[in-house]
């Protein structure tokens, strides 16, 4: 009888999407947002206020992976590290200057901008807790909260470039739309994400048990916020009107 040798053990990385695919991520693939970006039915005013708060939400998250790359430079050593930061600081820059010309694309074409308004509840709760993590956590634990904002948006991009080929020329969308599909489904987006993925898997390599249990609940937290974002834009989401019941 002939031994085969065992399969290679899934990357850092790769256990994190793993554990909250099934639970999480597999529900995002079909949420009804994206859903109806792809076949058009989405209105539009749904999609210039998730524009809006994605606008928001990327000027923390480049201001995370800024803060990530410094402290890399600073607490980490050996030449890796200092490679790691720089790599941070690269796709910081990345966030702030690709994915947010594409809403100043669309901010141009709608004439409209995203100077004083304010985040909407779950913008709120999202960006809070990826800034307390990355603030206060350990690197690998700041790095894993992040994960899913560059991971998700590829693998939905993906579901829905599929979805849209099958679907056909028939269907009609905006202009808009099509654009989003095509960055986050494309091949330049997809060469960020991979190289984020290898920073978390190169970082993280040495961490222990606790940290990993950390890191995954981080990635899952991450993920139900990223889903909650898309609830938030399908609802349009407010703020509740606080007014006075009364006076003593």
């Amino acid at each position: 009888m002939s031994m085969s040798s065992p399969p290679p053990s899934p990357s850092l990385s790769q256990s994190l999407w793993d554990a909250a695919y099934a639970p999480l991520i597999s529900a995002t693939e079909s949420h009804p947002f994206l859903v109806s970006m792809v076949d058009g039915t989405l209105d539009l005013a749904s999609f210039r206020y998730y524009v809006v708060q994605d606008a928001l939400y990327l000027v923390d998250f480049a201001d995370c992976l800024r803060r990530l790359g410094d402290r890399m430079l600073k607490e980490g050593t050996g030449s890796d590290a200092e490679e790691a930061g720089r790599r941070l600081r690269r796709l910081a820059t990345g966030a702030e200057e690709d994915e947010k010309e594409l809403h100043r694309s669309f901010f141009k074409q709608w004439n409209i901008d995203a100077t004083g308004v304010e985040p909407m509840p779950n913008t709120l709760l999202y960006t809070s807790y990826m800034i307390r993590v990355v603030a206060t956590r350990p690197i690998e634990e700041g790095l894993a909260v992040l994960l899913p904002c560059y991971w998700v948006y590829m693998h939905v991009g993906k579901c829905m470039l599929a979805l849209r080929e099958k679907l056909g020329d028939a269907t009609k969308r905006p202009t808009q739309f099509d654009a989003w599909i095509d960055m986050y489904g494309g091949e330049e987006f997809e060469r960020e994400v991979k190289e984020y993925i290898a920073i978390v898997d190169a970082v993280a390599k040495d961490a222990d048990s606790a940290t990993l249990r950390r890191m995954e609940e981080h990635f899952a937290m991450s993920c139900k916020l990223e889903h909650m974002f898309w609830d938030q834009a399908q609802d349009m989401m407010r703020w509740p009107e606080f007014a006075p019941t009364g006076t003593r």
